[in-house]
């Protein structure tokens, strides 16, 4: 039986430690902040992200050099037999695009996944991916298994300003005034490729309440069997404010009676939605 490696990347949300206690490898993603290069959990922590957010640095991401990857790859192979590397969303970013191009190169040795996952479902997608190793497939066929799954995942997050959308082009800055004024939170959601709106709200708890609705929706449609079965996760995230994040977490765990696993969003994310944005996410699991 041939060894298998499970890469991902730090959109996934696994820190490097976390990736060593997995058993996996996660390939740092870069940041340009005031023109310097940073790699997410390597020279950047999240407390230094969101103080030059904070102190409205220049931040611009960024997708790991070809040569990066290809370094990373080349070093497992010398240890395991193929590679399962699975980077966040092709809607979201051309890192996958540019894995899928090098991975041409190696021979059908690395499998690149384009399922359409980011933050917490990406990271439920490398423990997906972990199970089908111990049960025997190969890296063709934990790829196919996992496109196979690239829209049962769906995440709602609601944000704390809309700052980072009017920076960003998404809104108006007319738009973004007036929302301001009314106390406007919008909800966003993933549902496959990319962020798209989804819903506004007067005010947080409100925007909390409708992202909880739209999930209970969705785990009594989209998910009714795969829930029923007891094999869709729910998960939630948040970007900064741990101490909002708990209460989040809490809510949650009352409204859906599960316990909930709580990450921070990824930092790509992050860098387009700003501080204090909360999330809840199910993804279908194996």
């Amino acid at each position: 039986m041939n060894k298998i490696a499970i890469v991902t990347d730090s959109n996934s949300g696994i820190t490097q430690k976390m990736a060593k206690e997995m058993g996996v490898y996660v390939l740092p993603m870069p940041f340009f902040i005031n023109g310097e290069l940073f790699l997410e959990d390597i020279s950047l922590s999240q407390e230094e992200f969101y103080k030059y957010l904070t102190e409205d640095a220049d931040i611009s991401t960024s997708q790991p050099s070809p040569k990066d990857l290809t370094d990373l790859w080349d070093q497992i192979l010398k240890e395991y037999d193929e590679i399962v590397h699975i980077p966040m969303s092709s809607g979201l970013s051309a890192s996958c695009q540019t894995a899928a191009a090098m991975a041409q190169d190696y021979d059908g040795k690395v499998q690149v996944v384009d399922n359409q996952q980011i933050s917490v479902t990406l990271k439920e997608s490398v423990r997906d991916a972990q199970k089908l190793v111990e049960q025997g497939k190969n890296a063709a066929q934990i790829k196919q298994i996992l496109e196979e799954k690239k829209y049962r995942s769906s995440i709602y997050i609601t944000l704390e300003t809309l700052k980072y959308l009017k920076k960003g082009g998404r809104i108006t800055p007319a738009a973004a005034a007036i929302g301001t004024i009314l106390n406007l939170k919008p909800v966003l959601q993933i549902q496959g490729e990319k962020l798209d709106a989804y819903s506004k709200a007067r005010g947080k708890n409100r925007a909390k309440a409708i992202m909880i609705d739209a999930m209970k929706k969705d785990l009594s449609s989209r998910f009714s069997k795969a829930a029923q079965e007891g094999k869709v996760k729910l998960m939630a995230a948040y970007t900064g404010n741990i101490e909002e994040a708990a209460e989040w977490q809490k809510l949650l765990e009352s409204e859906f009676g599960t316990e909930i696993e709580m990450d921070p969003l990824s930092l790509s994310v992050a860098c387009h939605i700003g501080y204090g944005a909360l999330a809840v996410a199910a993804a279908e699991c194996l």
